[in-house]
């Protein structure tokens, strides 16, 4: 890679982390609930209501206006992209200008399902979309085909996990994103409302699984299962992150709720095996970054997962 891409990706890089997927901790320190300060102070909304609009990337404003006029030259070279580099068919689903580009949302279209990004650069000077530069975040893509891999190898244990957490928003008041929040700011794997799938590439089960679908993504759901090693599976390569919302405003989150859940999914043997990680959040979600997690925000997870053996 030379020196101008490296420099590309480092730039677009930190202003998606800054601007949209910054960790929480940051997040923490920069969107603070009802007291935080700056350019966010009045961004947040009832997650019922959040479907992506709003979401901002750190100094991408010039960038937006010329992807939002060119956006068919944006769709194509990250259409391309992927059929090029993975041999994978995606859809674009949102364009969010970046300091130095365009970062896209885009989501899988075959039978291993995921949400990704990919950074289309734009020379602001002159307008023009670099469509032989794509680039993504290191290793983001490839996270998410795992992931996608991992819920065809566990289908009928996600949808176990699915059943469970359906039925526990039906009884309580608590909801997930929607659908599409996830579509056009997701980005991240295997996701739903409820939860997303986060992936080690140190992983060897899943590698001669992954391996298979780059060398042909139209390889058969039953012949990528066969090649899953579970006897080299480990609970730590596998991240299943669950994040509710409360249905109602001004309503702390449930603390009956984050003790009941570990509790429940600690006594399910068909749910899918790994480290589960869980946040509840009040009922508002910053729009700019597609964040719900705040100071009363109720968490588990680094160092200490729910781990389901």
């Amino acid at each position: 890679m030379n020196t101008k891409n490296k420099w590309i990706i480092c730039g677009i890089g930190l202003s998606l982390l800054l601007g949209g997927c910054m960790n929480m901790d940051n997040e923490k320190n920069n969107v603070d609930s009802k007291e935080v300060t700056g350019p966010y102070k009045d961004s947040f909304v009832r997650v019922q209501d959040y479907k992506g609009e709003g979401y901002v990337l750190r100094n991408g404003e010039d960038a937006d206006k010329i992807a939002e006029e060119k956006s068919d030259e944006v769709q194509k070279a990250v259409k391309d992209f992927f059929i090029e580099k993975y041999k994978i068919d995606v859809k674009v689903h949102n364009i969010v200008g970046n300091v130095d580009g365009a970062t896209v949302f885009v989501e899988s279209t075959g039978p291993v399902h995921f949400y990704t990004t990919a950074i289309v650069p734009i020379n602001l000077s002159e307008e023009k979309v670099m469509m032989n530069e794509v680039v993504t975040l290191d290793g983001e893509v490839e996270s998410a085909i795992r992931g996608g891999l991992y819920h065809l190898m566990f289908e009928k244990e996600f949808a176990e996990l699915d059943q469970y957490l359906n039925k526990l928003v039906a009884e309580n008041k608590v909801v997930g994103k929607t659908r599409e929040a996830i579509e056009n700011v997701g980005g991240t794997g295997y996701m739903t409302p409820y939860y997303f799938i986060t992936t080690s590439s140190s992983d060897k089960a899943i590698k001669p699984v992954y391996d298979a679908y780059i060398a042909n993504p139209n390889t058969s759901p039953s012949e990528l299962k066969s090649l899953f090693s579970m006897d080299k599976f480990s609970v730590e390569n596998l991240k299943i992150n669950l994040q509710l919302f409360m249905e109602e405003e001004n309503v702390e989150p449930s603390t009956e709720l984050f003790n009941q859940i570990p509790e429940d999914l600690k006594e399910m043997n068909s749910i899918p095996k790994g480290s589960y990680s869980l946040i509840i959040n009040d009922n508002l979600i910053n729009e700019k970054v597609d964040d719900g997690y705040k100071d009363n925000s109720l968490r588990i997870g680094v160092p200490d997962y729910i781990v389901i053996k």
